[in-house]
């Protein structure tokens, strides 16, 4: 396997926190501590283009491709939805005085993992708050949504994963996940499995198909792992960390296939916290405390 470090897009002010597709392949979101939205394109690298402006850090962003509009999550602010073509506002509410962790948008619900532990569901036509699902004693910071359908994972601070049933949101399981706070959680793309990573450096295997038994338990990295998500085609997926390393796994035997880092690739020089594997040339895209945002070519 053969990486190759195509751009680094720098901009940004602050750290880079988060970033979310934008419908089109080639184009992507990106948002962080400086409170900019920034969209950058992958055929045309350059500075970016501002979209929106807040007066707080931002931890999480969702696209909605049916309405071609963007949820923003502000830290202690609320919930912000921006036209980005326009660069306008559509709909502002401050929900909760909690820091916004996810935004998933599951049909036509938006839910928000919260620092207090609560899951907002709100309904996305009305933008009217529906549901407060207090999921844990401490915050909310990952959600994943089963594509096999049926359920909705949320990895909190408590160590544990809780999974609802994504109709009723009612409780279907919660369990004791690793030995420190759980910072990320994704179904495999057939839904079979659910992988989770957090501040104990683990990534962990759980057979959904089977009541979450556990399946994998690997020490993936140095320190806390921040984020993981898989390619598109769902044959590999790739972790990142505080330990400024990005790794690629090979999703059908849990087996590392590649570690990008600094020394040996021109990575990032602090913490990894996101990551978004495009459709676009399967170009994979990382953020970084370091304030850039790096473009990877990851051929076999």
């Amino acid at each position: 396997m053969n990486v190759h470090k195509l751009d680094t897009f720098s901009g940004h002010r602050d750290c880079v926190y988060t970033l979310a597709h934008s419908g089109i392949p080639h184009k992507f979101f990106s948002a962080g501590g400086d409170g900019l939205v920034v969209s950058w394109d992958l055929s045309k690298p350059d500075l970016g283009e501002l979209v929106a402006q807040v007066g707080a850090s931002i931890y999480a962003l969702a696209y909605d491709s049916t309405s071609k509009y963007l949820w923003i999550g502000h830290n202690f602010k609320g919930i912000q939805v921006v036209d980005p073509i326009n660069k306008a506002q559509i709909a502002s509410s401050k929900i909760a005085s909690a820091a916004i962790f996810d935004i998933k948008l599951y049909g036509d619900k938006a839910l928000l993992a919260l620092g207090d532990g609560v899951i907002i569901v709100m309904d996305i036509p009305t933008f009217a708050v529906q549901k407060h699902i207090k999921a844990s004693q401490k915050s909310i910071r990952s959600l994943a949504i089963n594509p096999a359908g049926g359920e909705i994972a949320a990895g909190s601070s408590d160590w544990h994963i809780t999974v609802f049933d994504s109709d009723g949101f009612t409780l279907k399981k919660r369990f004791l996940a690793h030995d420190n706070s759980v910072f990320t959680v994704q179904y495999s793309p057939d839904g079979r499995f659910l992988l989770s990573a957090g501040r104990d450096a683990h990534l962990k295997v759980w057979d959904a198909a089977n009541n979450y038994e556990p399946v994998q338990d690997i020490p993936a990295h140095m320190f806390s792992i921040n984020h993981l998500t898989y390619r598109p085609d769902g044959k590999y997926f790739a972790t990142c960390s505080m330990d400024k390393s990005v790794k690629i796994w090979d999703a059908d035997t849990f087996q590392l296939k590649k570690v990008i880092d600094r020394a040996r690739h021109a990575g990032h020089g602090t913490s990894v916290n996101k990551l978004l594997w495009s459709e676009y040339e399967d170009l994979l895209v990382s953020c970084s405390d370091d304030r850039t945002i790096s473009v990877w070519e990851i051929k076999e």
